[in-house]
């Protein structure tokens, strides 16, 4: 296959939250209370919410190549970072046909609101950045964009109504944290997610776990470059716990999207569990099951990928129906402009069959997004049809 005639959705990509979003969805007391932006005292980016600053923590990479994370002197972002249209450009020039975006500050494990002391104000504000995100980002291009929500998990009750109202919108993702228990919250096999996890199988719902959200960087003394090379055996951790939950088992349908895990360590993973699973059963929670651990991970996991060329030389291991890609714009690691030929550089003589699925049937199946070819013909959304449309527009794909 060519590079011009894959198709790609991207299943971790990001963005920041602009400084209006409140703006369309709330008004009066509402609005005024609502998070706002503005900068620290050494000039950094934060979001001020209920007396408290957060800092914009991915700004600092949102740099497609530019300089080193974390040199505030030389942070440039793109104008997709924050401007929809702009994102949809430069998706064509990058030849992504549908994304998957995660939020900053205000969308990264809902970890402002759930800090707020005022609770009940949180609670709206949260369900603004879900509207948000669903009517001003995602449906300003059906198709293109694919919606996600976060919950208020503080409030189990609270979290179903969401869950809810959410499914009627049509949003089938929810970003949920790799790891409550640093937020306050009961530890992810405890009772508490069984109903949580129930609502989101019922209404057909994905759940994005993202490591990074539940992992901080070890107490080494290393530099931030050694916790981001480390964070696919970070979600090699969090992925042995959530093998544990019960809801894999009453929950037969539940679907767990793992981005930033990457793939190569799964087999391994999928070995050890059995192996603990058949050789020490006293030291599982619940006891032997007769379920294998590497049966539930196969029916309830899909792993994405940015670069893992020796992964993907053991496709089959891991599971041909369990990878998508993930490109990771607009962070300095991710390819620009031409992810499709990183993405294709690693596939080697994969049959053509399963590369149709990890380069987009997978994310449409694991993250319910129909919506891509409903809406546009394959002809339509190919890396050279996206790529030429761009190019026609002459948008600028140099870095920033």
């Amino acid at each position: 296959m060519q590079r011009d005639d894959l198709v790609i959705i991207s299943t971790e990509d990001y963005l920041c939250e602009p400084s209006n979003l409140f703006d369309n969805q709330l008004c009066g007391r509402l609005l005024a209370a609502a998070p706002r932006s503005g900068q620290d005292a050494q000039g950094n980016p934060v979001w001020i919410y209920q007396d408290r600053a957060w800092p914009v923590a991915h700004c600092a990479s949102f740099l497609a190549g530019g300089a080193l994370a974390g040199d505030a002197a030389r942070v440039h972002l793109r104008p997709g970072c924050r401007d929809v249209h702009a994102r949809i450009d430069e998706m064509d020039a990058n030849g992504v046909a549908a994304s998957l975006c995660f939020g900053d500050a205000l969308g990264a494990d809902s970890a402002i609101f759930h800090a707020a002391p005022d609770k009940a104000l949180a609670l709206r504000h949260l369900r603004a950045v879900n509207d948000w995100h669903f009517d001003e980002w995602c449906m300003a291009y059906p198709g293109r964009l694919i919606p996600q929500g976060i919950l208020p998990n503080w409030d189990v009750q609270a979290s179903l109504e969401e869950i809810d109202r959410l499914a009627r919108k049509g949003l089938r993702v929810i970003d949920l944290g790799a790891n409550p228990v640093l937020q306050g919250l009961p530890p992810i096999c405890d009772d508490h997610w069984r109903p949580i996890f129930r609502a989101l199988a019922d209404n057909d719902m994905t759940v994005a776990c993202r490591p990074g959200t539940g992992n901080g960087a070890l107490g080494t003394g290393s530099l931030p470059g050694a916790w981001v090379a480390g964070m696919p055996l970070a979600a090699a951790q969090v992925l042995a716990d959530w093998l544990q939950l019960d809801a894999l088992h009453s929950c037969p349908d539940l679907r767990i999207v793992m981005p930033e895990g990457s793939i190569g360590w799964v087999p391994f993973l999928a070995a050890r569990a059995d192996l603990m699973d058949w050789r020490s059963p006293a030291w599982e929670r619940s006891g032997r099951r007769a379920v294998q651990p590497s049966y539930l991970l196969a029916r309830h996991f899909c792993h994405t990928f940015r670069w893992d060329p020796s992964g993907l030389a053991n496709w089959a291991e891991v599971g041909e129906d369990n990878i998508a890609f993930a490109a990771g714009y607009p962070r300095t690691f991710g390819p620009w402009a031409d992810t499709a030929a990183q993405c294709l550089e690693q596939l080697g003589d994969m049959p053509e069959a399963v590369i149709d699925k990890v380069t987009h049937g997978n994310a449409i199946r694991w993250l319910r997004h129909e919506a891509l070819f409903e809406r546009f013909s394959r002809s339509e959304v190919t890396v050279g049809a996206l790529r030429a449309r761009a190019a026609a527009k002459g948008l600028d794909t140099a870095h920033p």
